[in-house]
């Protein structure tokens, strides 16, 4: 069956109609300018466009500027672990950590922020200081009980082990851009690095 599908594929008329494309673009017109396409990406179309536009960089400085950004969202890295968040969400930190009821905390890790009209994606991270995190941790628990079971069948072995681990609930006070965005996405690069 699979046979007769692919030779299906391999008769003259299929074949032609899937190198029509490529016949009808002469070759010396496909590659006569290889030096524009250095700046400029491919989108499903098949047209050429610009990887930075003045435009959608004006409007969203003058969404700043008004404030009429809407409510913001931002994906932030914290303990290992990616969380999409917005403002007055909890959010729940498995394992150990330092900090205690009550402290405030500014989340610098963030990955992409936005907005019902734009998104800012971080290369892998956004520039330091340009969307601001702040959060309260609110409580500092343990988690249900949860059951480890272990058996090995035939061999009279089982174990039933009960554990908690330490968990961290932490509330989202505010996301706000600080500044502007520049007119090139390469010079926000910082030399500071978050690990």
């Amino acid at each position: 069956m699979f046979l007769k599908q692919l030779a299906g594929l391999f008769k003259p008329t299929t074949l032609s109609t899937l190198l029509e494309p490529i016949r009808s673009v002469p070759l010396t017109a496909r590659w006569s300018n290889v030096a524009a396409f250095t700046n400029l990406r491919w989108n499903s179309s098949g047209a050429v466009a610009p990887l930075v536009d003045k435009t959608t960089i004006d409007t969203v400085n003058k969404q700043l500027e008004n404030g009429s950004e809407g409510r913001l969202f931002a994906v932030v890295q914290l303990c290992g672990k990616q969380f999409k968040i917005t403002s007055g969400d909890i959010i729940v930190v498995e394992g150990y950590w330092p900090p205690e009821n009550g402290d405030r905390l500014r989340l610098d890790k963030v990955l992409l922020a936005g907005s019902k009209d734009f998104s800012l994606i971080g290369r892998p991270l956004l520039a330091p200081g340009l969307v601001d995190v702040q959060a309260t941790i609110v409580e500092k628990t343990l988690s249900h009980t949860r059951t480890h079971f272990r058996k090995k069948r035939r061999k009279q072995y089982i174990r039933t082990n009960f554990y908690r681990t330490q968990q961290t609930m932490i509330r989202i006070n505010s996301i706000d851009v600080t500044r502007k965005l520049s007119e090139s996405g390469a010079n926000e690069r910082s030399e500071d690095k978050f690990f």
